[in-house]
This record gives C-alpha cells, structure tokens and sequence, in this order.
C-alpha cells in the first residue's frame, strides 16, 4: 500500500510525468535533462529525487556523473509496464513528443562528441592504449580464443591492431568503427604501412573495413562465425541495442568474445580516454548479454596499469 500510495504521488506531477516518460526510452544525466526540458538544475535534481525514491527511476552512479533511466525491477517498474500504453499514447502530445526529440538529440550528440573524440586521438591511440594496457597482449588474448578459420567481425575496431592479429587465425576479418580517420589508419596498418585512401581499398585479403554504427551494423544477418567487443562496451550510450545488433550478425552457435575494463572509480578515464562508463560491472554485463538474446559463458581478470582490470567474457548466441 505505501508503495502505491508513494509511486502515485511520484506521478501526480506534470514535470515528473514527463521525465518518466522521457526515461523510459533513454538514460540522461541531469546536464541532459536539463536541456531536455529547459528547467534549472536544482528543480530538475528535486523531481528526480522524488521519481528516484518511488522506485520509479534508477540512478546509476559512474565517479563523479549520475545518470537515470526508469526502473528495470520492483513495483515502480511493474507501475511502469502497466500505465505504458498511456505513456505511449502521451507521447503523441506535443509537448511529450518535443521533449523525446530533444532527448534523443542529447543521446546522438554524445554518439558524435565520442565519435569527434576518436577521430581526435586516432594518431596516437595506440600509445593511448599502452599506458594503461602496458605489457597485457590483449589482442593476443582475444585471439587465441577465437576458433581457427572462422569469419570474425571486429565491432570497434580502431586503427586496426586486433585487425592484423586476427587476420592470421581467421578466414575473413570484418572491421567497423563509426571513426572514419580509425578506418583510415587501419586500411593504411594492413596494407603495410603504405596508406589507403578508402577504407577496404588496398587492405590485405581476407579483411574488409566498413564505417557504420555499433547499433545499425553493416553486416547481413547470421554473416559471421565470432564477433569482437574489445574496449568498446564501455563508450557506448546503449549497450544493450549493440549487443542485440551482434547478436544478429552472428550465426547459430556462434561465439561472441567481449574485452573491456573491469568497474572501477578512476574517473579521469572519461577525459583521458573518452569513456562514458567507468568500466563494467559483471553481474550487469550478463544482464546485458541476456537480454540481448545470449548465453553467457565464462569471465577472466587480468591486471594492467592504474590499478585496473581487463574482463574479457564469453557468450554464445543460442
């Protein structure tokens, strides 16, 4: 009864309303909010905290930022499923359905602020990498995991390292990466150094380079044997919808190999290194994987430099 009695009085407010619904599509955090619905912060930070207490909204906490999304559990989520068809119908209103596309404009503008950020530090993320991976082959670790001449996609794929490793193993290698400038130094690192103007052009046999997004994959359906996620899931603002995507990609039985930081606080990683999670935590990844349609399989820690873990986790599509 108090749960009710709280959840309603939660929504009995225009301005919570609309956050609820803007919540249940997307995760913002309150900087995005509140240029979502144009409030100051305080007042935003007052109605969140209410939604937040009702258990209508989770907070998820990443070093100094907080970012909120709807419940996934409990009986705000439950209240959340029930009234969903309402939500749906007032999203056609027009102060709703403005604030959903100002709402997606901020997730998109993230997407291209991480995008400009890779295109940014392309030169020199090699070196990036090693400070913190030091000594750790982690490509050769994902390698060797793969099956030996199978078709492997490299979602992600930067400026191409795990590329050439992989090439050695597999009988076709996919790299895609939404950085044209990544693109264009892994076509040049796999055609020997000698450059290659269009991504895929002049790249040795057995591999092809395609500039697409994580959640809208340029690959057909059941196309590849594995699929790779090394440093990646953790740059993402929807982890769930790229997993779902490789997931498709993948044939029956195929394998799915994720590499990525462990959760940690060192939260000058988003500055340094671009990351919008502050790594990942386990028992939320296989959430993830599940509900991406995945079996999830087993996780190794390794540790590198700053104190930090690398997981790096099997998954198999069913």
């Amino acid at each position: 009864m108090n749960d009710l009695l709280r959840i309603h009085k939660a929504l009995a407010d225009e301005t919570r309303l609309r956050l609820a619904a803007i919540l249940r599509r997307h995760e913002l955090n309150v900087g995005e909010l509140v240029g979502v619905l144009d409030m100051g912060q305080p007042r935003i930070s007052r109605h969140l905290k209410i939604l937040v207490e009702a258990g209508l909204v989770d907070c998820r906490r990443e070093g100094l930022w907080a970012f909120y999304s709807a419940a996934s559990s409990g009986p705000g989520r439950q209240v959340l499923d029930c009234t969903a068809a309402l939500l749906d119908a007032a999203e056609s209103l027009p102060e709703f359905e403005a604030d959903l596309g100002r709402a997606a404009a901020a997730v998109r503008e993230r997407v291209q602020a991480t995008r400009r950020f890779f295109d940014a530090v392309a030169g020199h993320w090699r070196d990036l990498s090693r400070e913190v991976l030091g000594a750790f082959d982690l490509p050769g670790e994902i390698a060797r995991r793969l099956p030996e001449g199978a078709s492997v996609a490299d979602l992600g794929c930067g400026p191409g390292e795990l590329l050439e490793r992989l090439s050695e193993r597999a009988c076709l290698v996919i790299g895609v990466d939404n950085s044209p400038r990544m693109l264009e130094l892994a076509a040049a690192r796999l055609n020997g150094g000698k450059g290659a103007p269009t991504a895929g052009a002049g790249v040795r046999a057995g591999v092809s380079l395609r500039l697409g997004d994580l959640t809208h994959l340029p690959l057909r359906e059941g196309e590849v044997q594995a699929v790779v996620l090394s440093m990646v899931l953790h740059h993402l603002p929807d982890p769930v919808a790229a997993l779902a995507e490789a997931r498709r990609v993948l044939c029956p039985g195929g394998l799915l190999l994720i590499a990525d930081f462990d959760r940690h606080e060192v939260d000058a990683m988003r500055v340094e290194y671009g990351d919008t999670r502050l790594g990942l935590d386990q028992q939320m990844l296989n959430l993830w994987l599940t509900e991406a349609g995945f079996e999830p399989g087993q996780t190794e820690l390794h540790p590198v430099n700053q104190g930090l873990l690398v997981l790096i986790a099997e998954a198999a599509r069913p």
